[in-house]
């Protein structure tokens, strides 16, 4: 496999940035489609390469600190945490209380960890955009709560689509790996795609256990707004960037 080109993260942040930008939500749905495919497939390609290269210190084990600001930081650190859980990370979250999030830790491959951050940037920006638009359609209710509700209904679309992204990608790569090998006429085939993910991911499990240990699992988050799905829809017109959940990175809380 030839180097994952850095060309194709700039174009990646070149159409997260005109999402951004979009004067309609139709407008940057246009720019969806292309960024989720090209983020998902650069990770699957960086796997690989990291794996096939001979030298897995290209692309090696770290952590990255994002703060997390108010209004609605318990909800921004769900839609940073279930993005980069997508993108195979650990996360972790600090100075959880009352509702509040101070920061999220990342915990994975530089390559994940890198994306994680690059499409959670676009997405706040996305949702700073649209939030401050949105009230509930129900007299009486809270608009805060109503808005709380809709970041979480937009995070938990945003994992699955992102979920779907990878899986269409793994797929695309295996099918692709396979018809290589074919041309090289009977000559021995690359690792599995899927077998090279699933030891990237028991790499990065290890490793968080000895840097974090066992960390008590988040509650369930409690929201009583009605914008769940007002989110969720918004989510299905809002720029992604990449790939998917291996079910492997619950939400955890630091020790206080």
């Amino acid at each position: 496999m030839p180097p994952v080109p850095e060309a194709r993260l700039d174009t990646i942040r070149k159409l997260l940035a005109k999402a951004e930008r979009a004067g309609t939500p139709d407008e940057a749905e246009i720019y969806t489609d292309k960024a989720v495919q090209m983020m998902a497939r650069h990770g699957v390609d960086e796997a690989v390469l990291a794996a096939t290269g001979g030298d897995r210190r290209a692309d090696p084990i770290g952590r990255v600190r994002i703060p997390v600001d108010d209004p609605y930081s318990g909800a921004k650190a769900r839609l940073l945490g279930w993005t980069a859980a997508a993108l195979r990370c650990r996360w972790v979250m600090h100075d959880h209380r009352n509702g509040r999030v101070g920061a999220v830790t990342l915990f994975g491959h530089r390559s994940d960890t890198e994306r994680a951050e690059l499409l959670y940037t676009s997405l706040l920006l996305q949702i700073s955009a649209q939030v401050a638009g949105v009230r509930p359609p129900h007299p009486g209710e809270s608009v805060a709560a109503f808005r709380r509700s809709w970041i979480f209904g937009f995070a938990s679309r945003i994992h699955q689509r992102l979920t779907e992204a990878e899986q269409a990608a793994v797929a695309e790569a295996e099918q692709a790996a396979v018809a290589e090998a074919g041309d090289r006429r009977g000559g021995a085939a690359g690792p599995s795609v899927e077998l090279v993910l699933a030891d990237r991911g028991d790499r990065v499990d290890r490793a968080y256990a000895e840097e974090f240990g066992a960390l008590p699992r988040a509650r369930r988050p409690q929201v009583s707004g009605s914008g769940h799905r007002h989110g969720a829809a918004a989510a299905d017109r809002a720029d992604l960037g990449g790939p998917a959940v291996t079910g492997r990175a619950p939400a955890r809380i630091t020790p206080r």
